[in-house]
């Protein structure tokens, strides 16, 4: 998958993964994590995610990461914001307060960007990848993040022969494999969400499950 896949996306405003509120399970087993109020988070391939305001309010510093400058200069926009421009490296960084949000390719990354993050949410990075590239993203995260960190991680479970991605159908047993041999992984719930979701019923999928994970470092 392409980046000009992505921006092409936004160019045409086809984003249906887009959240219009705060994801419901941030809101409720967040909380629950053993993470520092002023604790750094990372969330790859963000978008304009409302999510970063909640993090923020919270009183965490938010690194966000997206290769979309339109949907980094939507996100200030709309919450009516003017940032301050900077650049790090291969990255375009836009920054207000507590939110950095950082233009550019994910995979370039390097652990000095991270250090300081002591926490991860993914929410749209994993299921919005194909199978090789989730196996590289899966391995990048491991390379680059600090010891200890915790987070979690949402995922959808579909049969991907019923629908094309993105978003794709990451099963449990991949992410164990993906992310079990670096860091422990506990699903903290799973639920239906079929009945709530037009786009897969449409698409004439039968079975989509949300997963909810809580990843721990060792």
């Amino acid at each position: 998958m392409q980046p000009e896949f992505w921006h092409k996306k936004w160019a045409s405003d086809q984003i249906g993964f887009h959240q219009p509120e705060v994801n419901p399970h941030l809101q409720r087993h967040w909380p629950d994590l053993s993470i520092p109020v002023s604790a750094r988070v990372l969330v790859p391939l963000c978008g304009k995610s409302l999510d970063l305001l909640w993090l923020a309010g919270r009183g965490h510093k938010v690194l966000g990461v997206e290769l979309s400058e339109k949907a980094v200069e939507d996100f200030f926009s709309e919450q009516r914001v003017s940032p301050q421009i900077s650049e790090r490296g291969v990255f375009k960084v836009y920054r207000a307060g507590s939110i950095e949000l950082w233009c550019g390719d994910f995979f370039a990354l390097k652990a000095d960007d991270v250090a300081d993050c002591a926490a991860l949410y993914d929410r749209a990075a994993m299921i919005a990848l194909p199978s090789p590239m989730r196996e590289q993203y899966a391995a990048h995260l491991q390379q680059i993040l600090p010891q200890g960190l915790q987070g979690l991680l949402i995922t959808l479970d579909y049969d991907q022969s019923q629908m094309s991605g993105p978003p794709f159908a990451v099963l449990d047993d991949e992410v164990q494999r993906l992310l079990g041999g670096g860091w422990q992984v506990q699903v903290l719930e799973q639920q239906d969400v079929l009945g709530e979701s037009w786009k897969f019923l449409q698409a004439g999928v039968t079975r989509l499950e949300e997963r909810v994970y809580r990843i721990s470092g060792h």
